[in-house]
């Protein structure tokens, strides 16, 4: 009998990055010492956003990122109408983790060729972005780079990513430093996928599965590839409500890349315990079944359904979920905060436990 082997997002050609990005990084750190003052970091490299020093207690937060691989997939449809929600929810929602306001957001679009059609696509989608985030595009790049970028079609390549900024008060940042045993992991809905994990997804669904692109699937009820250019949720407007209300909110997670395992990430010595998990929508059931893909590098690689994390006192986690129901975003209490100087994350519905960037089988 033949077995077809598992498949993993290292198998897929992605590496985790710590180790290729030292070298770097540790040149990056010594730039922190430049300034002193105004433009001087508030903060290591390593959170979701830096914050700059401008005075008067207050704080510009920065972030940059891109869409990823999920732009071949718009490519195979000839479809660029979301992708510009996925470049300003994956910079805005970076920007609020640390309790920032997002503000503005610049684009850096790279083409083969530049097609009107393509460019007034992928305006809309930043336009609806912006509009969802609360935040202005006052300016960016388009660079024609036809020896460089490479895509589905000829002559078609394209890559998008985003640099946003944000205002906050110095003395209000959150970092996760004020989290504490008993707190309540609150989780928000994420709309599928997000922007993560499309290298996998691809070889899962198309190599090994074969579906076609416009292939219709009844358990997902259209086709594969409208499934996978769902927008990324912007979680700016119901986060952005909790804090100017006073909530006391001591933790905020994007969870991108690495999954649950984001909850590690920031100024803390602690665990959590996630004693219940949303059933995560039927793609990533799809994935999993066409690539025999396990439970501890799905829960690794993608968000699972949720795609946002807030850690707050158990008294707030009511009001929490009622605002984010007022914004349309089904929210749940996942689990607890727990002392654990080795930051592991239990989930204990499928069985996991994670540490550093694996999660393994209970």
């Amino acid at each position: 009998m033949s077995h077809t082997p598992s498949a993993s997002y290292a198998d897929s050609g992605v590496v985790a990055a710590a180790k290729p990005l030292a070298g770097l990084l540790s040149w990056a750190t010594r730039t922190l010492s430049i300034r002193q003052g105004i433009g001087a970091p508030a903060l290591g490299i390593g959170h979701y956003a830096n914050v700059l020093r401008i005075g008067d207690n207050l704080g510009l937060a920065i972030s940059t990122d891109g869409v990823g691989t999920k732009i071949l997939v718009a490519e195979m449809l000839r479809k660029y109408d979301t992708l510009g929600i996925d470049c300003i929810a994956m910079n805005a929602n970076d920007i609020i983790c640390v309790g920032a306001e997002p503000l503005a957001l610049v684009d850096y679009l790279a083409v083969q060729e530049a097609r009107p059609e393509v460019l007034e696509q992928i305006g809309r989608g930043l336009y609806e972005g912006a509009v969802q985030a609360n935040i202005t595009i006052p300016g960016g790049e388009l660079a024609q780079l036809k020896d460089m970028i490479a895509g589905v079609h000829p002559n078609e390549g394209i890559d998008l990513m985003g640099t946003c900024v944000g205002l906050v008060a110095l003395d209000r940042m959150i970092l996760g430093d004020a989290m504490e045993p008993g707190d309540v992991v609150v989780g928000l809905a994420s709309s599928g996928m997000h922007s993560n994990g499309y290298t996998l997804a691809r070889k899962a669904l198309f190599d090994r599965g074969g579906y076609r692109i416009d292939q219709h699937v009844d358990e997902l009820g259209r086709g594969v590839g409208e499934e996978l250019l769902e927008p990324t949720r912007i979680y700016v407007k119901p986060v952005w409500a909790m804090l100017s209300e006073g909530l006391p909110v001591h933790g905020l997670y994007h969870i991108t890349g690495d999954g649950l395992l984001n909850l590690n990430r920031g100024e803390h010595a602690l665990g959590f315990d996630l004693e219940w998990l949303p059933q995560p929508q039927p793609i990533f059931d799809l994935i999993a079944r066409c690539a025999g893909v396990d439970a501890a590098e799905m829960y690794r690689v993608f968000n699972m359904g949720v795609g946002f994390c807030i850690v707050a006192p158990e008294a707030a986690v009511e009001r929490i979920r009622a605002i984010a129901a007022e914004h349309g975003v089904e929210a749940w209490a996942l689990g607890t905060v727990v002392k654990d100087e080795r930051k592991r994350v239990w989930l204990r519905l499928p069985a996991l436990v994670g540490e550093g960037e694996e999660f393994q089988q209970l």
